[in-house]
């Protein structure tokens, strides 16, 4: 097996788009960002001043039912996907050490929302 190099996931990336990424294409047609003053309006999260993690971004978990919608997934099934694939992470705008959302988090946000 070879090593990693610095640039694999760049290239792999790059393969992914050449293969037609349906997830980069939707990213790149969508603004998703004309979605966060409703989802803010929505979600209406405390202060923080009580402490505790904060929330993660609702743009980011809205996304995620997105992902979660168009492929029937469970939450934990969805979970999963979103560590495995590289596809999935770059929709989300995720790098490779950065924390996901686990299935409670995703069931709660979206029973926030309802």
């Amino acid at each position: 097996m070879t090593p990693s190099g610095f640039f694999d996931v760049e290239e792999r990336l790059t393969r992914l788009s050449g293969l037609g990424d349906q997830l980069e294409a939707f990213s790149q047609t969508v603004d998703f960002e004309v979605f966060r003053p409703e989802l803010n309006k929505a979600l209406v999260y405390s202060d923080g001043s009580k402490g505790g993690r904060p929330p993660f971004d609702p743009v980011l978990m809205f996304k995620i039912l997105i992902i979660q919608t168009l492929n029937n997934l469970s939450d934990e099934r969805t979970e999963y996907l979103i560590n495995d694939r590289l596809s999935f992470m770059r929709f989300l705008g995720l790098g490779l050490s950065e924390r996901v959302p686990d299935a409670k988090t995703v069931w709660l946000f979206r029973e926030r929302l309802t």
